[in-house]
């Protein structure tokens, strides 16, 4: 790799940390106020920050409430159980928040940048290079993304196991089961679009939803798929355990589940990578059925609106309402996931497994044999 492909690189990767722990920073607050509206209340407001030499209050609607949630978990004691495993339960938080920030490497968050472009003064470095605005652009994509998804059950049924705490096996159980189950049903919806736009590239999946349906429609893969955007979306929060897919947790009934031995910064990787995981699942839908960063009628030069009416743009405009379309699909599905989080009540163990079993995986089945057939009388 050579120099300005090394640091395209670096931006992109320091581009996409920011924006997930931006994001699991920024839930936490979001969470508290949404669930504040639905209840009537006014939700976090006493966390502030005094200017100095005044009587001056920051408040700023509680957003300080999620800092001091981090400067307590960071200075609180870590306590460890009396009877544990020494090296799983160190390695169970790193399981848990490392593949969820790796599945967001092969995410496209943009187009194609052109560094030159934007930075007249660096396109002889460049030497007229353009990069799609993806930190690896694999072939593979949809693959990785469940190879490293498979890696977070491992980190909760470790953490599960190593506490030695007859709770924390519980949720580790109630974890591998749930997620592997939920898992299946993912991997079947997203076949469908896999066949429609033929690739596993996230990339290009992405570039196919650039144009319109019947002259008017965005082509978005909810469009072509709208059952399987469901189940997937269904899916996708049963496998953030989080209502009415918390059974790993179960404060009422496990404490605090799998991670209930943990303690101080430790717990906070598991809670921040479930908010992490909420922004990861929004971006993986945008990705598969909202278009990505596409908005209607706009490519690389701009907007062309039906009529042949054009309206040019510059490269750097592009690429910001490019960035700024994808965060804020995303933001949108994450406040909708938080939003089922405060409505919906907590399946029964029993309940949640054959929902799983016998009402998704069915219909995801037959979501992928209604598309396969659709696609074969097409093509015949």
């Amino acid at each position: 790799m050579n120099a300005p492909d090394f640091a395209i690189s670096l931006v992109y990767i320091a581009y996409a940390l920011a924006v997930l722990l931006t994001f699991g920073a920024i839930l936490t607050w979001v969470e508290r106020k949404q669930a504040a509206i639905m209840s009537d209340r006014i939700g976090a407001n006493r966390a502030y920050v005094r200017i100095p030499f005044t009587q001056v209050k920051l408040i700023w609607l509680g957003l300080f409430h999620g800092m001091a949630d981090g400067l307590k978990l960071l200075l609180k004691e870590d306590f460890k159980p009396l009877a544990y495993d020494k090296l799983a339960y160190a390695l169970g938080p790193w399981l848990a928040i490392v593949p969820v920030l790796l599945v967001f490497a092969v995410v496209p968050f943009g187009g194609t940048l052109d560094p030159g472009r934007l930075f007249p003064s660096l396109a002889e470095w460049f030497g007229g290079r353009t990069y799609p605005m993806q930190i690896a652009p694999i072939d593979a994509g949809i693959l990785i993304v469940f190879a490293f998804s498979g890696i977070t059950i491992i980190g909760a049924m470790l953490a599960g196991w190593s506490s030695a705490n007859k709770f924390s096996l519980l949720g580790a159980l109630r974890a591998g089961s749930q997620l592997i189950s939920y898992e299946l049903v993912m991997g079947l919806t997203v076949l469908g679009i896999v066949l429609i736009f033929g690739t596993v590239n996230l990339g290009t999946i992405v570039e196919r939803q650039s144009g319109t349906v019947l002259g008017f429609l965005p082509a978005w893969g909810i469009v072509y798929q709208p059952f399987a955007a469901v189940l997937f979306l269904i899916a996708g929060i049963a496998e953030n355990k989080r209502i009415p897919f918390d059974l790993p947790e179960a404060e009422s009934e496990l404490i605090s589940g799998y991670f209930t031995e943990y303690s101080a910064m430790k717990q906070g990787v598991f809670m921040l990578s479930e908010f992490i995981e909420i922004a990861v699942i929004g971006a993986l839908f945008v990705t598969l059925f909202f278009g990505g960063y596409n908005l209607p009628w706009m490519n690389d030069t701009g907007f062309v609106f039906p009529g042949g009416h054009a309206v040019p743009l510059s490269h750097g405009w592009v690429v910001v309402l490019q960035l700024l379309t994808f965060l804020g699909k995303v933001f949108l599905l994450c406040s909708f996931q938080i939003l089922v989080r405060w409505t919906l009540p907590r399946f029964r163990w029993d309940q949640l497994l054959r929902f799983a079993w016998k009402f998704l995986l069915p219909l995801a089945i037959a979501n992928l044999v209604v598309t396969a057939v659709a696609l074969w009388v097409q093509q015949a």
